[in-house]
């Protein structure tokens, strides 16, 4: 599995709020460790990696998850909460089987 967190950074070059506390709860949750890549949706630059990914995806909000599976199924997820339901909280006791075994 290959996650992929987009950000995004306004028109005035901060970072969006909503994004940061998206950040933080990852973060925070110890989900972090989970995410494999972070690209920048940046307003100012309409050829930004997370600006691409999102017109590739049909995505017009930050922040956004992209997930492909082990068999290269593509999912994309805009809300956090369902993202972590059906993402993230299976795959915490994977995450913590590896952190135990790398201790």
């Amino acid at each position: 599995m290959h996650i992929t967190f987009v950000k995004k950074i306004t028109n005035t070059g901060e970072a969006c709020r909503k994004c940061a506390d998206v950040e933080q709860r990852l973060r925070d949750s110890g989900y972090w460790n989970a995410i494999d890549a972070v690209l920048v949706a940046d307003q100012r630059d309409p050829n930004s990696a997370g600006n691409h990914l999102a017109d590739a995806y049909g995505v017009e909000r930050a922040p956004f998850f992209v997930v492909e599976d082990d068999s290269g199924g593509i999912s994309v997820y805009t809300v956090y909460f369902k993202f972590v339901d059906e993402v993230l909280d299976k795959l915490v006791p994977v995450l913590a089987t590896y952190e135990t075994a790398c201790a």
